[in-house]
């Protein structure tokens, strides 16, 4: 295992930063035709120097020896790596979408400029060297795709993230270096570096209207990939058949629910809801104030109801800052970033959308109607800062799995490790359920939370049915218009996330629901013995590792 997070974190600089090692803070990776080759034979070599300590899904958890954290992080990085080989192999990836590298492109800075974890000074060194490294990256994007079709939705991130890189190389660069009281006034070197970045990107922006559009029905992956995370990524055996017929039918008893639910609260029904939440907002002088003030109230709630053994993991939420704020809106900015695990923690800062006092009453009134209470509730709060992502974080950085410490870290177009997803996607759903239960949503909050289950069934279905090659992107697009209520926009940038990366839409369904069923089974076997904070502080301590593999750990333990 030491080999292969030697072999992780440097081939996949941008992550080793995310994550808190800093040994190739001045890299970029090789995404050249030939550093592909080396890439995928450096896995191929790993699985076999692994091959002895692997064990299959099912027989984890039948025995101390085939239960013990150091077998675990063996097979799961056996998975991990076949995934990556059957990535570098197809055109789905890093060979055929070009959002792939302008992420990776952009992110490269931000993770510096996002990070406390040296002085300013230092990090804007490592900048230069990444900003140096650009031109050629891109240049190796260009040779690897070489003249294969794109889809529309996927260059249409990826000018995106080119307007966003021009942003923050201009004015979103500078205004961080003041920021941190750094003098770049006769830097020359990184002038030029920063203006070579500036010409490269553009220059790709240009390549990619070029590009030959591909089919909407090639953005996705296929079933036999698609069969490929869903049983080594997410350790499920069940069909996709199986799951689509599921998944399908609990979106149909979602929608009556909802319909029932929200007509009862309003005679308008979900969108008479929908506006009388988006009217429940915070004053703006009370603005930032309201995200801590319910932060607190979450965390009491939970403590009196003994959820979960809150741990001191401190976070504070501030407006993000003023060199982001121009670019963010075209890139991957995430208000909420789990902690570097191998970074001196402190106290985490979540950046929330800014609102800016010099906009008119009208459009600060517009502004908070869109971080209305219950956004900040069940989103910023819930969800993300409290007892969701931010708790869990916690536990996963102290799991004896190594792998569970650090797949789940957010990196620069998705988190570290495929294998990662369904616990912390799962928890932060489950943790909201959770918080319905005990009585910290409003009514009008409860049916918001009904609508989110079913946004998450319909990212299940749409998952399965674009890459088996049943939907189009168009089909996609008019489910989520129709049946969940998105806006157009909405919807797009939606399935582009859906088509960019198969299965991992399916995955906030497979935790929830895998928590939910496991919560029910151990019930059943412990009776007035279960503990709910005792089931749930023993769920997060395995890390962000499978929940259906969790769910084989704890009930195996428990019988």
């Amino acid at each position: 295992m030491d080999t292969f997070f030697e072999h992780y974190y440097r081939t996949r600089p941008v992550n080793a930063t995310f994550t808190g090692i800093h040994d190739y803070d001045n890299h970029l990776p090789d995404w050249s035709p030939a550093g592909l080759e080396r890439l995928a034979g450096e896995m191929v070599s790993l699985r076999q120097r692994l091959s002895p300590q692997v064990r299959d899904w099912d027989d984890l958890g039948h025995s101390a020896e085939h239960s013990d954290p150091a077998t675990i992080d063996c097979s799961l990085a056996d998975a991990f790596l076949e995934i990556q080989i059957a990535e570098v192999a197809g055109t789905h990836f890093l060979r055929g979408n070009p959002a792939l590298y302008t992420g990776e492109a952009v992110f490269s800075v931000v993770s510096l400029m996002l990070g406390n974890f040296a002085p300013a000074k230092e990090r804007l060194e490592a900048i230069e060297h990444r900003l140096s490294a650009v031109p050629g990256f891109l240049a190796d994007a260009k040779q690897t795709m070489g003249n294969l079709p794109i889809p529309t939705s996927w260059t249409t991130r990826a000018v995106d993230e080119c307007s966003g890189t021009q942003h923050l190389l201009g004015t979103g660069l500078e205004r961080w270096c003041i920021h941190h009281g750094l003098d770049t006034n006769g830097n020359a070197s990184l002038a030029a570096a920063r203006q070579l970045a500036k010409a490269a990107t553009e220059d790709f922006r240009h390549w990619l209207e070029t590009r030959t559009v591909a089919s909407d029905r090639q953005s996705g992956v296929g079933p036999d990939f698609f069969d490929l995370v869903l049983q080594r990524g997410h350790c499920d055996v069940r069909t996709r058949k199986d799951l689509l017929a599921e998944a399908r039918s609990r979106f149909e008893e979602a929608e009556r629910t909802l319909e029932e639910e929200s007509t009862s609260a309003d005679r308008n029904g979900w969108a008479g809801v929908s506006a009388r939440l988006a009217e429940l907002h915070p004053e703006p002088a009370a603005y930032l104030d309201a995200f801590e003030t319910c932060w607190n109230e979450c965390r009491s709630i939970a403590l009196e109801r003994e959820l979960v053994t809150w741990p001191d993991f401190p976070i504070g939420y501030i407006q993000t800052p003023d060199w982001a704020r121009e670019a963010a809106p075209y890139l991957y900015f995430l208000n909420y970033r789990s902690p570097a695990p191998f970074d001196e923690f402190k106290k985490h800062q979540y950046l929330v959308p800014a609102l800016d006092n010099s906009m008119s009453v009208e459009d600060q009134k517009k502004f908070l109607r869109g971080v209305n209470d219950s956004v900040i509730k069940l989103n910023h709060v819930v969800h993300h800062g409290a007892i969701g992502h931010h708790i869990q974080n916690y536990y996963a950085q102290r799991s004896e799995s190594e792998i569970g410490k650090v797949s789940a870290v957010d990196c620069a177009s998705r988190i570290g490790m495929f294998c990662g997803g369904s616990l912390a996607e799962g928890w932060a759903c489950y943790a909201t359920d959770l918080m319905g239960e005990v009585g910290f949503l409003t009514d009008f909050e409860l049916v918001a939370e009904q609508h989110s289950r079913l946004r998450q069934l319909a990212r299940a279905i749409v998952d399965i049915e674009l890459h088996q090659h049943s939907w189009t992107e168009e089909d996609a697009r008019q489910f989520y218009e129709e049946r969940v209520g998105m806006s157009p926009g909405a919807a797009a940038k939606e399935v582009t996330r859906n088509s960019m990366f198969p299965g991992a839409s399916i995955m906030y369904w497979l935790g929830t629901q895998g928590i939910h069923d496991l919560r029910r089974r151990l019930k059943e076997i412990e009776g007035p013995e279960f503990s709910l904070r005792a089931f749930h502080d023993k769920l997060l301590s395995y890390g962000s590792i499978p929940v259906l593999l969790i769910a084989r750990l704890m009930a195996g333990s428990s019988q």
